[in-house]
């Protein structure tokens, strides 16, 4: 295991859980092995793990960034690892205003429908 897929590892793990790593690496097969490759040295190894900015930082820009290109399938995922990263309520909210602002009005308000469907599944322990 290469270095960056070592701090990957563990930087995905300290942010998105240990559960949801270990589903994901259960799922992982021949076929898509190379892209959780890359993702995990990649994005969690390279950018995540980098402390110029902190995690509550990162999960706010890529909160931001998924609602403002449309890619809403990550989100609830994202939302959920903001028990980890310790991006608040309120921290959430004003990136999705600026995603208002900036990217429009429909992608934020999608945004925000998912991130109060899954804050109300995480406060009754789904």
């Amino acid at each position: 295991m290469t270095d960056r897929m070592s701090k990957g590892m563990a930087t995905r793990r300290a942010v998105l859980g240990d559960a949801h790593v270990d589903r994901a690496e259960a799922a992982k097969s021949d076929f898509d092995a190379p892209f959780q490759t890359l993702i995990t040295e990649g994005a969690w190894g390279t950018v995540w793990s980098d402390d110029t900015i902190t995690h509550r930082e990162r999960s706010m820009l890529t909160l931001a960034l998924l609602a403002a290109t449309g890619n809403f399938e990550e989100i609830p995922m994202h939302i959920r690892a903001t028990a980890n990263t310790g991006a608040s309520k309120d921290d959430i909210i004003q990136a999705f205003l600026h995603v208002a602002i900036y990217a429009g009005v429909p992608k934020a308000n999608h945004a925000i429908k998912l991130a109060k469907q899954t804050f109300a599944e995480m406060e009754k322990g789904a």
